[in-house]
């Protein structure tokens, strides 16, 4: 995951999957070799040298400017996210600091107090790397029902939503189109990647799901990045049954995040809802009770 190989990666990544056609290149019919663009197209239409180019992805490179970047973007159609990404992996390559240890992650006041004000709202506060931080009663019925709910709290235990969805079978299960949340996964862990270059907890994540799915393995090396703050997903909870819902995820700054579902009202799927909190009664969950910053775990 060093950042000048990365770089390279995402280049010829990103050349491959993009269509000349899609690009404003002609083809004339011409047989090509591989798919996506050539080397000398994507220089052309960047406006940069060929040569420079190549040192761009042999990672020999990394004192590229904004400019360039941002041409390379455009070439390429980048999206905002891809494009910020592309940034980020250029800087990290200027910067030579090996991977170290992240300072833990940590829940606020604040954000203990907007979990208790969401009431029966599902909602999951979760790290940069996707651990499992804290939630609240319904959040954890929904999401992950068959864990400990006081899991959070325990770092030898604390869950990880990342390897929920890729390696858990109730996870799994609980989408309908579980592709669709697997590739956010992935998109969202590139982003924070590129930001974290030298994060060496996320360098662990991504070699042990790497090892443990060839769905992660593949998607991973495919390097799409998204940055997936609010999607639909239709769920199949084993206690309430069929029910859809929008997970939005509600983050100020670089710290924790909050990820909260909500239903259509007056829909099926806010019924469902209604019989999850009865079903699983009226018990709080516990939630950390943090005092001046008081860590939640390691994160």
């Amino acid at each position: 995951m060093e950042g000048r190989t990365r770089l390279g990666e995402f280049l010829v990544a990103r050349r491959s999957q993009a269509r000349p056609e899609d690009v404003g290149v002609r083809t004339y019919g011409e047989r090509r070799r591989v798919p996506g663009l050539r080397r000398e197209e994507l220089a052309l239409l960047a406006g940069v040298s060929v040569s420079y180019y190549r040192r761009l992805e042999q990672g020999q490179a990394v004192s590229a400017s904004a400019e360039v970047l941002d041409a390379l973007a455009g070439a390429l159609r980048l999206d905002e996210g891809e494009r910020a990404y592309l940034h980020d992996l250029v800087r990290a390559g200027r910067r030579r600091t090996g991977a170290r240890r992240a300072a833990p992650e940590r829940v606020t006041q604040a954000v203990v107090q907007l979990l208790d004000a969401l009431g029966d709202t599902p909602a999951v506060v979760v790290g940069r790397r996707s651990d499992v931080l804290a939630w609240n009663r319904l959040g954890h019925a929904l999401f992950a029902g068959h864990l400990d709910p006081e899991a959070p709290q325990l770092p030898g235990r604390r869950p990880n939503m990342a390897r929920l969805v890729f390696l858990d079978s109730h996870t799994r299960d609980l989408y309908d189109d579980w592709p669709a949340k697997a590739r956010a996964v992935v998109g969202n862990l590139r982003i924070v990647a590129g930001a974290h270059p030298h994060d060496a907890a996320l360098h662990t994540l991504v070699g042990e799901l790497s090892a443990k799915s060839t769905e992660f393995a593949a998607m991973w090396a495919d390097h799409r990045v998204r940055a997936c703050t609010v999607a639909t997903y239709g769920m199949r909870h084993p206690l309430v049954g069929p029910l859809t819902v929008v997970q939005q995820t509600l983050s100020h700054g670089p710290g924790p995040a909050v990820v909260a579902a909500t239903t259509e009202a007056g829909s099926s799927s806010r019924a469902a809802l209604a019989l999850l909190a009865q079903t699983v009664g009226q018990a709080a969950v516990p939630v950390p009770q943090p005092r001046s910053g008081f860590p939640a775990g390691t994160g």
